[in-house]
C-alpha cells in the first residue's frame, strides 16, 4: 500500500510541513513548505491561520498518517508554552480528519534521516534532499520532511 505522511515541524510564525508518498522502494516528495503565520496578529489569529493551513493540506494530500517531533526543553518558558498550542493546533487538525499521529524524539529523527543522533540542521536538510531527489532551500520544511520520513522509515520497520 502507498502511504502519504504529512510531517510537520510547528512553529508560531513559521509552521514547515512536508508531504510525502511511499511509491515501493521510492520515497515521492508531494509538497512542502512552510505556513507563515502573519505578523503582528494576537497569537489566537496566528493558530487559526496555521489551523486553516493545515486543514486545507489534509484536504488536499489526504495522508494516512501525521508525524511530528516531540517537544525539546527550550530555554524560554514562554517560547515552548506557545509551542505547545501550535502542536495542539496540528493535533486537533489531525484528530478532526481522524488521522493518527506519531511523535518521535528530534534524536531518533536525527539517527533514522542522518545515521547521527546529533546531527546538524544543515546535515539533515542535505540528506533529505538527497533521499527525496529535490532541492529544500525552507530549513522548516526541511525539518518537517525529516520527520516524515523517520515516520516513513519506522513504519516499514517497526522496532
Amino acid at each position: 500500500m502507498s502511504q502519504v505522511i504529512l510531517g510537520v515541524d510547528p512553529g508560531s510564525r513559521d509552521t514547515g510541513f512536508g508531504v510525502i508518498q511511499e511509491a515501493g522502494q521510492q520515497i515521492l516528495h508531494l509538497a512542502s513548505g512552510r505556513i507563515h503565520a502573519a505578523r503582528p496578529p494576537s497569537l489566537e489569529n496566528r493558530l487559526r491561520q496555521i489551523y486553516d493551513g493545515l486543514v486545507a493540506l489534509i484536504q488536499e494530500h489526504q495522508p494516512q498518517a501525521v508525524a511530528l517531533e516531540e517537544i525539546f526543553l527550550a530555554a524560554n518558558v514562554k517560547s515552548a508554552f506557545t509551542l505547545g498550542q501550535v502542536r495542539g493546533v496540528v493535533l486537533l487538525a489531525a484528530a478532526q480528519a481522524a488521522i493518527p499521529i506519531f511523535h518521535y524524539p528530534p534524536a531518533t529523527v536525527k539517527k533514522t534521516v542522518v545515521g547521527y543522533g546529533q546531527a546538524t540542521k544543515a546535515q539533515v536538510q542535505l540528506m533529505v534532499a538527497h533521499l527525496l531527489g529535490v532541492k529544500i532551500t525552507n530549513e522548516h520544511a526541511a525539518d518537517a520532511l525529516a520527520v516524515g520520513v523517520c515516520h516513513l522509515f519506522h513504519s516499514r520497520w517497526p522496532g
